[in-house]
């Protein structure tokens, strides 16, 4: 019992010194959602604002800032905003992928302070459920052969992030992304269509969107997250445990200006880390059907910007820039 009570004393004091530390450094938390309302940045700016709410001095607002896919916003805080102590922006694994493609201008991965993760999905790769593959090491030996004996297709067009998935895996193999058969669809609903139907022999989706489909209709070889997933999809095996490198993490989170003090990063960055620490947290990234995904501060900075550097690599190599 009294360890009960010293463990409850501690927590409380801990929670209470991170209120504290973020009151004197923020005063009035904003989230802004590079976009209009109803997304993913608006998802992910939602995940902070209840995440947070037992660690924020008052209640966050939720600012919406469209145009070019985050291009706004980031502009925005590398001008008038870049010391904003009290604003984080969300992003995606696609604004970093804009980032390592040049889309965001002369702005990089240097010009923000990566700050906490909101939580994941990860990209699959998927069968059809009678298809002539049966594992990953079936689909992947025929491309061995030559990278156009497979069509592949995704929700996205060439350059995209589902287009990525396709390029790790055949890059995974040594062998040229820029010569396989990929088919560009609308959204991943249209390429499933196609899966089913016959136009593609592998889609490149993401797990969360499979978890209404394991029926037999479609089958996952493999998750391409870094190790395995829970229940239900704990039985599938992650391409690298499988011996290819073609890990894909969609990743929400967020950032602030590069000028933010310390002060105030290092208060919001032990906010995030008090509240994955919460049941609460864990409950909300599922309701929002988000994966268990927490890093905040120098981890997450180090692990954003070796990503945007991979995307860099894999897009130079598939012609995309120079």
């Amino acid at each position: 019992m009294k360890l009960m009570k010293l463990a409850a004393t501690s927590l409380l004091c801990t929670s209470l010194m991170v209120g504290s530390a973020f009151a004197a450094a923020i005063e009035k938390p904003e989230c802004i959602a590079p976009a209009k309302p109803g997304g993913g940045f608006d998802l992910t700016c939602r995940v902070a604002m209840l995440g947070l709410k037992d660690q924020l001095p008052s209640l966050m607002q939720v600012t919406f800032m469209p145009g070019g896919i985050g291009a706004v916003a980031i502009n925005m805080f590398n001008s008038t905003r870049t010391d904003d102590p009290n604003a984080i922006v969300a992003f995606s694994s696609g604004s970093l992928l804009n980032i390592a493609t040049g889309k965001y201008g002369q702005w990089t991965e240097n010009d923000v302070r990566w700050l906490a993760s909101a939580g994941a999905d990860f990209g699959a790769v998927i069968v059809k459920g009678d298809s002539k593959f049966k594992t990953l090491d079936d689909l992947m030996n025929q491309l061995k052969t030559a990278e156009n004996s497979v069509v592949i297709g995704a929700g996205g067009s060439v350059g995209s992030q589902d287009w990525m998935k396709a390029a790790l895996l055949v890059k995974s193999v040594e062998k040229d992304p820029k010569k396989m058969r990929y088919v560009a669809y609308d959204g991943g609903g249209d390429a499933i269509a196609g899966l089913l139907g016959g136009s593609i022999e592998a889609y490149m989706g993401d797990v969360g969107e499979m978890a209404s489909h394991l029926d037999g209709s479609m089958k996952i070889l493999a998750v391409m997250s870094p190790e395995r997933l829970p229940a239900p999809f704990d039985q599938f095996p992650t391409t690298k445990e499988l011996g290819y490198d073609a890990e894909w993490t969609i990743m929400r989170g967020y950032y602030m200006g590069k000028n933010v003090s310390d002060e105030a990063y290092n208060a919001w960055v032990d906010a995030f880390k008090a509240a994955y620490a919460t049941e609460e947290f864990a409950t909300i990234q599922k309701e929002k059907g988000l994966m268990k995904l927490n890093m905040a501060g120098a981890e997450f900075d180090a692990d954003v910007k070796k990503r945007v550097e991979r995307m860099r690599g894999i897009a130079k190599e598939a012609g995309l820039i120079k």
